[in-house]
């Protein structure tokens, strides 16, 4: 099979690229290495049978115009992601990921099967409301509680793209399934995000140990069992629209998980807790109902294990 990944240097799309490679299948990379360095990773998936890489800018219409229309499945992952990117310029997170899901269309050849990564931010409105439940299904209201919040800006980026791809995709004959992203983590992810954030500054010997929102919990999903998930839903023509993607069978506490990067370090330091980040919301966990029903699918990497393995990767980087 061949299969297009937009965005496939960054976090998920390496890992997701990886697994298309060894299951097989000719890969295309498109990506503008604004997030994913052309790194080692890159280079050993460059140098793999079957694989294309090509720096674009997706939101340049030129940069579509030089892909080829034969792939029969399209992942789009490329966005600008990241707290701190959409804090300091949401302007540019509406316009990125806003332009490159519309051009994505109008390239789109007739009747292919696309993924569109969307993202848990769009349920955070409605959570903090107190208007929508956790565990949160796909089903729920959609609510923004400030349209001006920079905050906000990625998941009505995500929800723009999420309306778009869902009706562009069938108006060209195809299908299209959206994953929303639950707090997805693994090698690779940079440095803003709490996993490794936490984990550079075990490294560093800090202590005491600084926790923002100890008390918030979340359910981390490790990034091989995300790649499982999108995988086995492309592979199901009947599995369409939108599907949560993560791990529902633990949540953690930021309290624990700041614990638990510890113990994993080796490292021992008192914690000292401050105010969560502003506008992040208290609890956050996946309704995998829908995931299951299409695909059988079960979280095979517990918390402990997969930190081990993130951590490990950043030390020995």
């Amino acid at each position: 099979m061949r299969v297009l990944v937009l965005g496939g240097a960054g976090f998920i799309g390496l890992h997701l690229c990886r697994r298309l490679v060894a299951d097989g299948h000719a890969v295309t990379v498109v990506d503008d290495f604004s997030r994913g360095a052309d790194d080692r990773d890159v280079a050993a998936l460059r140098a793999a049978p079957g694989v294309r890489i090509v720096s674009a800018d997706l939101t340049d219409p030129a940069a579509w115009s030089a892909l080829s229309p034969g792939h029969d499945q399209v992942y789009l992952l490329a966005a600008v992601v990241g707290v701190r990117n959409v804090e300091a310029d949401p302007a540019r997170v509406i316009r990125v990921n806003t332009l490159t899901a519309l051009h994505l269309l109008d390239w789109l050849p007739p009747g292919r099967r696309v993924f569109f990564s969307s993202t848990s931010e769009v349920y955070a409105g409605g959570v903090s409301a107190g208007v929508v439940p956790v565990p949160t299904d796909e089903r729920v209201p959609m609510l923004v509680r400030d349209v001006a919040e920079p905050r906000f800006a990625y998941g009505i980026s995500k929800l723009l793209g999420e309306a778009a791809l869902l009706h562009g995709v069938a108006a060209a004959g195809g299908t299209a399934v959206v994953g929303r992203f639950h707090n997805v983590y693994g090698p690779r992810m940079g440095a803003d995000h709490v996993i490794p954030e936490m984990s550079l500054r075990a490294l560093a010997g800090e202590d005491p140990f600084r926790v923002w929102g100890a008390d918030q919990s979340r359910a981390f999903c490790y990034v091989d069992d995300a790649v499982e998930a999108m995988l086995r839903l492309m592979a199901n023509p009947a599995a369409q629209g939108v599907v949560n993607i993560g791990d529902d069978t633990a949540e953690t506490n930021i309290g624990d998980l700041a614990k638990l990067v510890l113990r994993v370090a080796g490292a021992h330091a008192d914690l000292v807790t401050r105010p969560a980040p502003a506008g992040s919301v208290t609890r956050r966990c996946p309704d995998l109902t829908r995931l299951r029903e299409l695909t059988g699918f079960e979280p095979a990497v517990p918390l402990e294990d997969g930190l081990a393995r993130t951590f490990a990767w950043y030390r020995d980087r």
